[in-house]
Protein backbone atom coordinates (compact mmCIF):
# COMPACT_ATOMS: atom_id res chain seq x y z
CA UNK A 1 0.00 0.00 0.00
CA UNK A 2 2.75 2.44 0.96
CA UNK A 3 4.75 1.48 -2.13
CA UNK A 4 1.74 2.10 -4.36
CA UNK A 5 1.24 5.58 -2.90
CA UNK A 6 4.94 6.34 -3.20
CA UNK A 7 4.97 5.15 -6.81
CA UNK A 8 1.95 7.31 -7.63
CA UNK A 9 3.63 10.39 -6.13
CA UNK A 10 6.94 9.84 -7.93
CA UNK A 11 5.48 8.88 -11.30
CA UNK A 12 6.91 10.74 -14.26
CA UNK A 13 4.67 13.72 -15.02
CA UNK A 14 6.75 15.19 -17.86
CA UNK A 15 4.28 14.27 -20.57
CA UNK A 16 1.45 15.87 -18.61
CA UNK A 17 3.51 19.04 -18.30
CA UNK A 18 3.95 19.27 -22.07
CA UNK A 19 0.31 18.45 -22.74
CA UNK A 20 -0.95 21.15 -20.44
CA UNK A 21 1.60 23.60 -21.79
CA UNK A 22 -0.08 22.90 -25.14
CA UNK A 23 -3.38 23.97 -23.57
CA UNK A 24 -1.77 27.16 -22.31
CA UNK A 25 0.00 27.86 -25.61
CA UNK A 26 -3.20 27.47 -27.63
CA UNK A 27 -5.17 29.74 -25.35
CA UNK A 28 -2.55 32.40 -24.62
CA UNK A 29 -1.17 32.91 -28.11
CA UNK A 30 -4.60 32.81 -29.76
CA UNK A 31 -5.87 35.45 -27.36
CA UNK A 32 -2.77 37.56 -27.90
CA UNK A 33 -3.51 37.54 -31.63
CA UNK A 34 -7.16 38.32 -31.02
CA UNK A 35 -6.37 41.21 -28.71
CA UNK A 36 -3.78 42.71 -31.07
CA UNK A 37 -6.16 42.47 -34.03
CA UNK A 38 -8.97 44.01 -32.00
CA UNK A 39 -6.86 46.85 -30.63
CA UNK A 40 -5.22 47.78 -33.90
CA UNK A 41 -8.44 47.61 -35.90
CA UNK A 42 -10.18 49.58 -33.16
CA UNK A 43 -7.73 52.43 -33.65
CA UNK A 44 -8.62 52.48 -37.35
CA UNK A 45 -12.34 52.47 -36.54
CA UNK A 46 -11.88 55.39 -34.17
CA UNK A 47 -10.16 57.26 -36.99
CA UNK A 48 -12.98 56.35 -39.39
CA UNK A 49 -15.56 57.59 -36.88
CA UNK A 50 -14.09 61.07 -37.08
CA UNK A 51 -14.30 61.12 -40.89
CA UNK A 52 -17.65 59.34 -41.52
CA UNK A 53 -19.53 57.93 -38.54
CA UNK A 54 -22.17 56.25 -40.72
CA UNK A 55 -19.63 53.59 -41.78
CA UNK A 56 -18.74 52.38 -38.28
CA UNK A 57 -21.09 49.37 -38.25
CA UNK A 58 -19.67 47.85 -41.44
CA UNK A 59 -16.16 48.55 -40.17
CA UNK A 60 -16.58 46.26 -37.15
CA UNK A 61 -15.84 43.20 -39.31
CA UNK A 62 -12.06 43.15 -38.53
CA UNK A 63 -12.83 43.15 -34.80
CA UNK A 64 -15.28 40.28 -35.16
CA UNK A 65 -12.76 38.30 -37.19
CA UNK A 66 -10.04 38.94 -34.60
CA UNK A 67 -12.36 37.73 -31.85
CA UNK A 68 -12.87 34.46 -33.69
CA UNK A 69 -9.15 33.75 -33.25
CA UNK A 70 -9.63 33.62 -29.50
CA UNK A 71 -12.42 31.10 -30.01
CA UNK A 72 -10.02 28.89 -31.99
CA UNK A 73 -7.71 28.82 -28.96
CA UNK A 74 -10.56 27.92 -26.62
CA UNK A 75 -11.73 25.09 -28.88
CA UNK A 76 -8.26 23.56 -29.12
CA UNK A 77 -7.62 23.98 -25.39
CA UNK A 78 -10.85 22.15 -24.55
CA UNK A 79 -10.07 19.38 -27.04
CA UNK A 80 -6.57 18.94 -25.64
CA UNK A 81 -7.86 18.90 -22.09
CA UNK A 82 -10.43 16.22 -22.92
CA UNK A 83 -7.96 14.08 -24.92
CA UNK A 84 -5.18 13.92 -22.34
CA UNK A 85 -5.82 11.94 -19.18
CA UNK A 86 -3.16 12.77 -16.60
CA UNK A 87 -3.62 9.50 -14.71
CA UNK A 88 -3.24 7.18 -17.71
CA UNK A 89 -1.18 9.23 -20.21
CA UNK A 90 1.31 10.69 -17.71
CA UNK A 91 4.23 8.61 -18.98
CA UNK A 92 3.36 8.84 -22.67
CA UNK A 93 5.84 11.45 -23.88
CA UNK A 94 4.91 10.99 -27.53
CA UNK A 95 1.33 11.99 -26.80
CA UNK A 96 2.47 14.89 -24.61
CA UNK A 97 4.76 16.24 -27.31
CA UNK A 98 2.12 15.80 -29.99
CA UNK A 99 -0.44 17.69 -27.93
CA UNK A 100 2.11 20.41 -27.11
CA UNK A 101 2.88 20.87 -30.79
CA UNK A 102 -0.85 21.01 -31.56
CA UNK A 103 -1.29 23.79 -29.01
CA UNK A 104 1.63 25.69 -30.47
CA UNK A 105 0.25 25.24 -34.02
CA UNK A 106 -3.09 26.72 -33.07
CA UNK A 107 -1.72 29.45 -30.82
CA UNK A 108 1.07 30.73 -33.03
CA UNK A 109 -1.06 30.53 -36.18
CA UNK A 110 -3.74 32.57 -34.47
CA UNK A 111 -1.13 35.05 -33.27
CA UNK A 112 0.12 35.50 -36.83
CA UNK A 113 -3.46 35.83 -38.10
CA UNK A 114 -4.19 38.44 -35.42
CA UNK A 115 -1.18 40.46 -36.48
CA UNK A 116 -2.31 40.31 -40.10
CA UNK A 117 -5.92 41.18 -39.26
CA UNK A 118 -4.80 44.08 -37.12
CA UNK A 119 -2.57 45.64 -39.75
CA UNK A 120 -4.89 44.96 -42.69
CA UNK A 121 -7.99 45.91 -40.71
CA UNK A 122 -6.53 49.21 -39.58
CA UNK A 123 -5.36 50.19 -43.06
CA UNK A 124 -8.53 48.86 -44.69
CA UNK A 125 -10.88 50.70 -42.37
CA UNK A 126 -8.98 53.97 -42.81
CA UNK A 127 -9.13 53.53 -46.59
CA UNK A 128 -12.84 52.67 -46.37
CA UNK A 129 -13.39 56.00 -44.64
CA UNK A 130 -12.25 57.71 -47.82
CA UNK A 131 -13.78 55.49 -50.49
CA UNK A 132 -16.42 52.74 -50.54
CA UNK A 133 -14.68 50.89 -53.38
CA UNK A 134 -12.08 49.36 -51.05
CA UNK A 135 -14.60 47.49 -48.85
CA UNK A 136 -14.73 44.20 -50.78
CA UNK A 137 -10.95 44.10 -51.14
CA UNK A 138 -10.57 44.71 -47.40
CA UNK A 139 -12.94 41.83 -46.59
CA UNK A 140 -11.05 39.46 -48.92
CA UNK A 141 -7.72 40.32 -47.31
CA UNK A 142 -9.21 39.78 -43.86
CA UNK A 143 -10.61 36.40 -44.90
CA UNK A 144 -7.21 35.26 -46.12
CA UNK A 145 -5.62 36.45 -42.88
CA UNK A 146 -8.24 34.58 -40.85
CA UNK A 147 -7.49 31.40 -42.80
CA UNK A 148 -4.00 31.32 -41.27
CA UNK A 149 -5.54 30.83 -37.83
CA UNK A 150 -8.05 28.33 -39.18
CA UNK A 151 -5.28 26.23 -40.72
CA UNK A 152 -3.47 26.13 -37.39
CA UNK A 153 -6.64 25.04 -35.61
CA UNK A 154 -7.25 22.25 -38.13
CA UNK A 155 -3.71 20.90 -37.73
CA UNK A 156 -4.04 21.13 -33.94
CA UNK A 157 -7.24 19.09 -34.06
CA UNK A 158 -5.58 16.47 -36.25
CA UNK A 159 -2.56 16.28 -33.91
CA UNK A 160 -4.56 16.03 -30.71
CA UNK A 161 -7.07 13.50 -31.97
CA UNK A 162 -4.67 11.05 -33.62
Amino acid sequence: MVLALLAAETADQGAAFFAYMGVAAALVFANLGASYGTATSGVGIASLGVIDSSKITKSLIPIIMAGILGIYGVIVAVLINSNFKADTDAGNYAKGYKIFSGGLCCGLSSLAAGLAIGVAGDAGVRAYAQTDAIFVGMILILIFAECIGLYGMIIAIILTSS
